[in-house]
Order: C-alpha cells, then sequence, then structure tokens
C-alpha cells in the first residue's frame, strides 16, 4: 500500500504504454478515459526549461580558438521533450503533462553554447549548422538526463556526459573524459525536481566549459607553441 501511495503522488506514464497515473501536481488533471489519449485533446502540457551557467573559476585561460558544438547523442528514452524518469534499470517512464521545450539533446546543446559565452574566455562558439572555421569540435553523448525513483521520498537527479574533443583540421581525439552530476530533490513534486535538474545540469555544464578550454587550450598550444593565451 505504500508503494501504491508514492506512486499516486509523483504521476507519471509508462514509456510506450498508455498508462497515466495521477499527475505530480495536485492542479493537473488525470490523463485516464479514452479522452486523454486523443491527440490535442486535455489540457496541454506544462513547459520547463533549465539555466546556463553563468559563474566560472577567474583563472580560466582566455582563449583565441574557435569550437563547434554537435548536438549530443542520445539514446531513444532520453531524445525527447518528455521528462524521464526511471524506478528500474529497465524501464524509462515519464512525468505526466510536463515537458521540456525542446528535446534534451537540443536543449542540452543550447545550455552548453550559452554556458561557453557566459565565461567570456572564448573567442567564438556556435552550432555545428553555422559554418564556423572550428578549431575544435566537441562530440558529446548525454547518457543520464532522468529521476531516479531509488527508494520512497523524493527521487535522485542524474545527469551524465561522455566528452571527446577533436581537434581539427586533422579530426583528432586530443582528450576524452565523462562529467557526471546526481542531486535529489527536495521533494517529490514536480517543482523540486525540475529544480534538481537544474542544478545537476549546471554542475554537469561548470565542469564541461572548464575541462574544454583548459584541454583545448594545452592542444591548441602543443600545435602551435608560438600562440599566446589572451589574458584579462
Amino acid at each position: 500500500m505504500r508503494r501504491n501511495r508514492h506512486a499516486e503522488r509523483r504521476g507519471f506514464v509508462a514509456a510506450g504504454g498508455l498508462l497515466a497515473a495521477l499527475p505530480l501536481l495536485a492542479g493537473l488533471p488525470l490523463l485516464g478515459g479514452c479522452s486523454g489519449l486523443l491527440p490535442g485533446s486535455g489540457p496541454a502540457p506544462a513547459l520547463y526549461r533549465l539555466s546556463p551557467k553563468s559563474t566560472f573559476p577567474p583563472d580560466l585561460p582566455k582563449v583565441r580558438w574557435q569550437l563547434v558544438l554537435e548536438t549530443p547523442v542520445a539514446d531513444a528514452g532520453v531524445n525527447s521533450a518528455r521528462i524521464a524518469l526511471t524506478r528500474s534499470p529497465h524501464q524509462i517512464e515519464y512525468y505526466a503533462r510536463a515537458n521540456w521545450t525542446d528535446r534534451a539533446p537540443a536543449m542540452f546543446q543550447t545550455m552548453m553554447i550559452e554556458s561557453f559565452e557566459n565565461s567570456d574566455r572564448i573567442v567564438s562558439v556556435g552550432r555545428e549548422s553555422l559554418g564556423l572555421r572550428a578549431d575544435f569540435v566537441l562530440k558529446s553523448e548525454l547518457r543520464e538526463f532522468q529521476a531516479v525513483y531509488d527508494g520512497p521520498g523524493a527521487p535522485v537527479v542524474w545527469v551524465g556526459l561522455a566528452l571527446k574533443l577533436v581537434e581539427m583540421p586533422r579530426r583528432e581525439i586530443v582528450a576524452a573524459t565523462d562529467i557526471k552530476a546526481q542531486v535529489r530533490a527536495e521533494a517529490d513534486t514536480l517543482d523540486a525536481v525540475i529544480r534538481a535538474f537544474d542544478r545537476a545540469s549546471g554542475d554537469v555544464l561548470k565542469d564541461l566549459v572548464i575541462w574544454v578550454l583548459d584541454e583545448g587550450e594545452a592542444a591548441y598550444q602543443r600545435s602551435d607553441p608560438t600562440g599566446v593565451s589572451l589574458q584579462g
């Protein structure tokens, strides 16, 4: 009986099934019933977005090279605008009536670009579609982006990226790493879960920017020993 009460309080939809449980927020209606499954019926889902990182260590190198960020790849369970949750290692579910503003990989790419811009330590950064002359390309895989219910109570949000920094035009991988963060939500409510996503994503974004600038500058100096990092 305790497990059922927790499930009713959270609200989730099985990934590929028709099951709809009680919504996470009391103000959201039930998804159950045939009419709730028809396209265009019922209220639109609430939309959520996360914030880029804006604070960084003052000793980051200021670099003169350009960076292109490819859209992170992700498996089908994460490559969605739906907000993912797991209660077992073998099943992905989604919060009812709640979406990200974009597919998770595209949203994360935007946050990465804005975080680099906020650092004010790089000449140019952008998407591959802009046609920038890139000195480096960052390839990434969004491996974790879900709330994990590991027991009764509030979930833990997992955010994880696998990164490869590729030097151009040789297309040589000069550095690779994994960056992960886990933040437990303050409560088993959607607002608290979104805040945990924001904190975990911010931790990953901060470490990502620091890692790329440090590793990229080291590789750039090896390729062009006469180059000097910008100061200030």
